[in-house]
C-alpha cells in the first residue's frame, strides 16, 4: 500500500479530508511577439495655391531658393557657399515638410474653414513664418533651403510658394551610394544604402521633370571648379558672384549642426576640397545603372 493511500485513511479516519495531487498544467507555447503596428501614412491635407493676389496676405517669404538633391550628394556644401554671400542665407536643414498643424476641437476646425483655411493652409503658414523668420534673422535678402526629402513633397512646395526658385544637385549614384553606407555601416549595408538612396535620386529626377526653369549643377563640378559653378549659380539667382563665397569657412564656422546635414571635418574645413575620383562604369551595380544613365554618368 503506498505511502498516499495509508496518509489519506489516516485524515479521513480523523479530519474526514483526503489529498490529492494536483493535475499537470498543460504546456502552453510562447506566441511570437506581434510585430509593430506600421503607421498609416498621414494623406496630404486639403489647401489652396495662393495666387498672385493671395501672396500679399499669406506669404511673408519672397522668392525662396530650394536645393533639391539626394542624401549625401553635397548639399551641405553647396549650402555653405551659398551661405557665404552677403544676400543669401542657407541655414542647416529644418525639415519644415514635417511641421504639422491639427485641430483641438472641431469647433476650431469649423472657425478656420469660415476664414477659407483650410489644415494645408495652417500649415503653409507656418512654413512661410518659420523660414521667414529665420531670413530677418540673418538680416539678408533671399533664403535658400536644402532639406534632401523636400524631393519628396515638391509639388506642395511650389504650390505653398509659387514664386520660388529651385536648383537641381546631382552627384554620381555608386557615390551617393557609397557615402551613405560608409555614414553609418552598421545602419546599412551598400546594398541597402544604394536602394535607399535611390529612392531620394528618383524623387529629384521626378522634380526635375516636374518643374520647368529649374538650375542644374553636379557635385563633380563644383569640387572641381567652384568659381566657374558658383558664377554660373548666382547668375540664375540674379545675385553678383561674391569671390568670398569660395572660403566659406572664413565667413561663418556656426552653420554645421550635427544630425541636420554633414558635420565631418571634410565640410568643417572651411574650403572646397576634392571630390573622390569617380567610379568605373564596372563598378556601377544593376540597380544603379538606369540612374546613371538618366544622369549621364555612363552611357
Amino acid at each position: 500500500m503506498s505511502l498516499m493511500r495509508n496518509l489519506n485513511r489516516a485524515l479521513t479516519a480523523t479530519t474526514g479530508l483526503q489529498v490529492h495531487r494536483a493535475p499537470t498544467a498543460p504546456v502552453v507555447p510562447k506566441q511570437p511577439k506581434a510585430a509593430p503596428a506600421k503607421t498609416a501614412k498621414r494623406p496630404t491635407p486639403v489647401y489652396r495655391r495662393p495666387t498672385a493676389e493671395d501672396l500679399e496676405t499669406d506669404r511673408l517669404l519672397r522668392q525662396p531658393v530650394f536645393i533639391m538633391s539626394p542624401v549625401r550628394s553635397g548639399s551641405t556644401l553647396l549650402r555653405m557657399l551659398l551661405n557665404a554671400h552677403s544676400r543669401l542665407h542657407s541655414p542647416h536643414e529644418t525639415h519644415i515638410r514635417r511641421l504639422e498643424v491639427d485641430y483641438g476641437s472641431k469647433l476650431s476646425q469649423r472657425a478656420m474653414s469660415a476664414l477659407d483655411l483650410e489644415r494645408g493652409d495652417l500649415e503653409h503658414l507656418l512654413w512661410d513664418r518659420v523660414l521667414h523668420r529665420e531670413l530677418v534673422k540673418s538680416g539678408k535678402d533671399f533664403l535658400v533651403e536644402k532639406t534632401p526629402s523636400n524631393a519628396f513633397v515638391y509639388q506642395r512646395i511650389q504650390d505653398c510658394w509659387p514664386d520660388a526658385r529651385f536648383v537641381f544637385l546631382l552627384r554620381h549614384p555608386v557615390s551617393i551610394a557609397k557615402s551613405w553606407h560608409e555614414g553609418d555601416p552598421e545602419k546599412r549595408t551598400y546594398d541597402e544604402a544604394a536602394a535607399d538612396a535611390l529612392r531620394y535620386m528618383k524623387a529629384v529626377e521626378k522634380a526635375r521633370q516636374g518643374i520647368t526653369g529649374g538650375h542644374t549643377v553636379r557635385y563633380e563640378d563644383i569640387t572641381a571648379d567652384p568659381e566657374k559653378e558658383m558664377r554660373s549659380l548666382c547668375g540664375f539667382l540674379d545675385v553678383e558672384f561674391e569671390p568670398s563665397m569660395l572660403e566659406y569657412g572664413k565667413k561663418d564656422d556656426s552653420q554645421v549642426v550635427k544630425g541636420l546635414g554633414d558635420w565631418r571635418d571634410k565640410i568643417k574645413s572651411g574650403q572646397v576640397q576634392a571630390g573622390r575620383a569617380l567610379p568605373k562604369d564596372d563598378e556601377v551595380p544593376e540597380l544603379l545603372r538606369p540612374m546613371c544613365m538618366s544622369w549621364g554618368y555612363v552611357s
